[in-house]
């Protein structure tokens, strides 16, 4: 089966950072299943793993945690899904990804596919939907009903942020304040249904003091969080929830102890990594989500679609990603059939 990887941490400039190659077709047992990947998304966590993470010697590093297909074959202990249902999910980042033909996937972390999506506008979702999700209902426990509440949601225009803002303004009375810096992430959020827009590359304290906007009962921080660690602790409430994905150098969390705020990681991973009692949670977001997008409550967050799912292709998405400049998501579509790629 066609793929694309790599066997070195390479600048993505380099033609071999990521490279079109041919693997063996993996057989589905237990409770996984075999899916023919007919789209794929990017995400930063791409990019992050192609720089840090090397395969043993010999070996192949397949990446790509988004993707959207049909079920091929099933495992001997499969029982939410048959060959020729169409899915969607983020995968695992323990295993083979999805920039390949076809990809093992446990059951309990996918999901039955929205009807009303295509393939690709159905892979910008996965990894960012589950991320969003966890991060507001899992790890800070919003009340969805509770109108007196207010988040910051910095870094909104990116995946997570763009469902993240739809997921809030469906799914609870909270009072959105977004942040974007350029007149197309602004008019997106704007689209979304974010209540206020601010501009992250001023001081967030300034900011809110310029468009008279209270304190927040939440932070959630997507991008760039030691960046804009002293003004989160100026416009947090008082024992307010903080809750971060990124990866800063440095995380120096004694400011927030006279407020006693609290602080809460999400990595979408966690329950796949250590096959957690409630991993099929995902499997359930995924098709609660799917109920919200036919219902036409949620929709797509592609940005750019990027062509054929190819090397070449790869890299110039992984390129993007890494100026931190993508709107939305980033999808790439179908294999060439004949003569290779």
């Amino acid at each position: 089966m066609k793929a694309i990887g790599y066997q070195q941490n390479l600048p993505v400039s380099n033609e071999l950072s990521l490279q079109d190659i041919e693997l063996e077709m993996p057989t589905a047992t237990g409770r996984d299943v075999l899916v023919e990947v007919k789209a794929i998304s990017v995400n930063p966590v791409d990019y992050k793993v192609r720089q840090g993470m090397s395969p043993a010697e010999g070996e192949w590093k397949v990446l790509g945690f988004d993707a959207a297909g049909i079920v091929k074959s099933v495992g001997e202990n499969v029982s939410l899904f048959k060959p020729g249902d169409k899915v969607w999910y983020a995968g695992d980042i323990t295993r083979s990804g999805s920039n390949s033909q076809f990809q093992l996937v446990d059951e309990r972390i996918v999901g039955h596919m929205p009807n009303s999506l295509s393939f690709s506008e159905a892979a910008a979702l996965p990894l960012t939907t589950i991320t969003a999700w966890e991060l507001l209902f899992d790890r800070l426990q919003v009340k969805k009903n509770d109108a007196s509440k207010r988040i910051l949601v910095i870094g909104a225009a990116g995946g997570v942020g763009s469902i993240m803002v739809q997921l809030l303004k469906q799914l609870t009375k909270l009072d959105v304040i977004a942040t974007a810096s350029r007149p197309e992430t602004i008019s997106w959020l704007e689209d979304l249904g974010a209540d206020h827009i601010i501009n992250h590359r001023n001081p967030l304290s300034e900011e809110f003091a310029d468009k008279q906007l209270p304190e927040v009962d939440y932070v959630v921080s997507l991008n760039n969080t030691d960046q804009h660690l002293v003004d989160i602790e100026k416009v947090i409430k008082p024992q307010g929830k903080f809750s971060l994905i990124d990866d800063p150098e440095k995380l120096d969390i004694m400011p927030f102890k006279t407020k006693s705020v609290s602080i809460h990681w999400e990595l979408m991973f966690t329950r796949s990594i250590f096959q957690t009692e409630d991993m099929q949670a995902q499997h359930d977001l995924l098709n609660d989500v799917a109920a919200l997008i036919d219902a036409g409550r949620l929709k797509t967050t592609v940005g750019d679609h990027f062509g054929m799912i190819n090397a070449e292709n790869l890299r110039k998405a992984h390129q993007l990603l890494e100026t931190q400049k993508a709107k939305g998501k980033i999808v790439l579509e179908g294999f060439k059939q004949a003569n290779g790629f």
